[in-house]
């Protein structure tokens, strides 16, 4: 693809350069889940990577580190596991976090494909969520709604993304018409942090 074709990147962490794009902070939206966590009391957080081949994963892990750090909390390798974005990956991630000896009080996975995969591991370890364990998502996919409890997680504005997207490709396509070289922009919208029933202090 040209630099200057005329596509919309949605949701890509790190669009390359030259390419119009419409994105959230994963970055920042993962550093504010972690923090929330942190808040609720819970020390020993555990995290699912997403897919490797995609960038969100990359920055979603790092804003979940940054989180630690700004905490003093130590990075232990341990409570990061890899997954894939898929449920099934989720499973294997939440099953290996659970059997270990000392196992999280919390984990956020970086999407909700994922999260959901954990709360049903939880049960499986006869784990009540959240009084024995907090779950966290990302990207409040319909997924996130149609479980039990229904999981805390990040919000992307998919509508106000979506019409961003074609904003930016009207504009391309009008200053392409007359003449003029339009500068390529990527749009950063807000997420939203949605608390549901899936996160709780730490059991006693």
């Amino acid at each position: 693809m040209k630099a200057d074709a005329l596509a919309v990147a949605v949701a890509s962490a790190s669009p390359r350069a030259g390419l119009l794009a419409v994105r959230i902070d994963d970055h920042a939206a993962a550093v504010a889940m972690t923090r929330h966590i942190l808040s609720l009391g819970h020390t020993r957080i555990g995290f699912i990577i997403g897919n490797p081949d995609q960038t969100a994963s990359a920055q979603r892990l790092a804003g979940y580190k940054a989180a630690l750090a700004e905490a003093d909390i130590p990075i232990d390798n341990s409570l990061i596991r890899q997954g894939l974005f898929t449920y099934r990956s989720g499973l294997k991630a939440a099953d290996q976090l659970l059997s270990l000896a000392k196992p999280p009080t919390a984990i956020f996975a970086s999407n909700d494909d994922m999260g959901a995969a954990t709360v049903a591991v939880a049960h499986r370890h006869h784990l009540d969520v959240p009084k024995g364990l907090t779950v966290c998502g990302f990207d409040d996919t319909e997924f996130s709604r149609s479980i039990w409890p229904e999981l805390t997680t990040i919000r992307q504005p998919i509508a106000d993304m979506a019409r961003a997207a074609i904003m930016l490709l009207v504009k391309k396509i009008k200053a392409r018409r007359e003449g003029r070289d339009e500068e390529v922009k990527h749009a950063l919208l807000d997420f939203t942090l949605v608390h549901r029933d899936s996160d709780g202090p730490p059991s006693r």
